[in-house]
């Protein structure tokens, strides 16, 4: 009797977390293009686009990415997400001249803060408003 006791209990507070995922293509929130234009104006390699996929749990923004045709690009991956706070833009971009690099760009107390990691190079580069600020080569 314990047993299914035990079991029914598990089933029923696995089904009480479950959370319903949903993505929609759209257009991007006020927010969130205000933090793009803010991030590219400082950073121009981070690319400006007024659509995004935004992911949904229970009707509240969890994530939300970019998606951009890399036809005629040097690139091979080109991602951007954003979080939900509207606060930090992740990116992480492949191309044969630069290899793998990843980093995100958040917003401080009105300074926008980058941080970069190259794999193919080692390099780690801190920016802040567009001027590195620090390097460090591994």
């Amino acid at each position: 009797m314990k047993k299914y006791t035990l079991l029914l209990a598990l089933i029923f507070t696995t089904m009480s977390f479950a959370q319903t995922i949903t993505s929609k293509q759209e257009e991007v929130s006020i927010a969130q293009y205000e933090l793009l234009q803010k991030v590219n104006k400082a950073y121009p390699d981070i690319t400006l686009s007024k659509t995004i996929t935004n992911f949904y749990a229970d009707g509240k923004i969890i994530d939300s990415q970019q998606q951009f045709d890399l036809k005629a690009t040097k690139f091979t991956s080109y991602k951007l997400g954003i979080e939900p706070d509207n606060k930090k833009v992740l990116f992480e971009y492949d191309s044969p001249e630069t290899g793998k690099v990843y980093g995100d760009v958040s917003l401080f107390k009105g300074n926008v803060l980058k941080t970069t990691f190259s794999e193919q190079t080692g390099l780690i580069d801190v920016s802040l408003n567009g001027k590195s600020v620090y390097q460090s080569k591994k």
